[in-house]
């Protein structure tokens, strides 16, 4: 049974896009599936001129449709084009008619995706929506993943550095990965700060004592990694784990280049994901400095415990 099987891609046509259109279309054709390229046409923005353009206005939106459709239907049979016979892949085009901040997410609601796939950057409003308040709008109500493509190579993924917090969604971003990235060696790393450090010191609490609070916390840390990796079906060959005291966002970045990873995965659980998940701390500073590829996977029914977003 194919486990990805409906990939969408979400493209306005700019360079950024077409990276995300070509990562798409390769994990499609890897995984045998179906995926829908979606263009947003942003015919709002003509809505003050309706009474101006008065019955023009139907046909300048019929024509703008039909072009956009044409041009999405080129995009297609390029990269088909360019892409193995071998490795088909079932494409279909979808030009929505309104502003991508809000058609593209209605479609993802309705449709369900097992994975959107995103450019890092875009072209005016597409921009917005993928680094803005958009995004968090799709991502509070849908448990669909989000890859967000920044590597300018579409090619298979060889090292995935995964943030895991013990969250529910932590045992979902690994076996994201893994269906993702098969062949891709595999970096678990736990980040973790010992709260109330800085009071206990504070209240005359020995530095003797505050280390031992420390090993313990990076001890139960080792425990719960190795845990979590068996619970999904890792064995200990089959990746490395590290649990590290630190700035989250740091660790992650830090790992990232230490091991080469192209691949950063971060979890989201819980059925509110709030606008910090894409805006907001850790997940919104890998985004704006890692250089790769961000999988950021969210799990609708996790339970209330400490997330790697403080």
């Amino acid at each position: 049974m194919n486990p990805l099987p409906h990939l969408a891609v979400a493209t306005d046509f700019s360079a950024p896009a077409r990276l995300a259109v070509d990562r798409a279309w390769l994990l499609a054709a890897r995984h045998g599936s179906r995926l829908t390229l979606l263009h947003a046409l942003g015919l709002d923005v003509l809505a003050p001129w309706r009474a101006l353009l008065s019955e023009r206005y139907a046909a300048l939106g019929s024509s703008l449709h039909t072009e956009a459709q044409g041009q999405l239907d080129a995009l297609v049979a390029e990269v088909a084009a360019a892409s193995p016979p071998a490795l088909p892949v079932d494409a279909q085009a979808v030009v929505q008619d309104g502003l991508a901040g809000w058609t593209v997410p209605d479609w993802v609601r309705a449709h369900v995706p097992d994975l959107l796939v995103v450019g890092a950057r875009g072209s005016s409003g597409f921009k917005r929506w993928v680094l803005g308040s958009t995004a968090s709008k799709l991502l509070r109500k849908s448990a669909c993943p989000v890859l967000v493509v920044k590597s300018a190579e579409a090619k298979p993924y060889r090292r995935a550095v995964v943030a895991v917090d013990f969250s529910v969604a932590s045992a979902r971003s690994i076996e994201m990965a893994r269906l993702l990235a098969p062949e891709a060696d595999l970096v678990l790393l736990h980040a973790y700060e010992v709260p109330f450090e800085g009071k206990m010191a504070f209240a005359g609490v020995s530095q003797e004592l505050i280390r031992q609070y420390r090993r313990d916390a990076h001890e139960q840390g080792v425990q719960r990694l190795a845990e979590l990796a068996a619970s999904v079906g890792l064995r200990p060959g089959d990746y490395v784990g590290f649990v590290v005291e630190g700035d989250p966002a740091s660790l992650v970045l830090q790992h990232q280049e230490l091991h080469l990873g192209d691949l950063i995965v971060m979890g989201k659980h819980g059925t509110h994901v709030t606008e910090e998940l894409l805006l907001g701390s850790v997940t919104q500073r890998v985004l704006d400095e890692t250089q790769v590829d961000l999988l950021v996977v969210v799990e609708p029914h996790g339970a209330d415990v400490p997330s790697l977003e403080p």
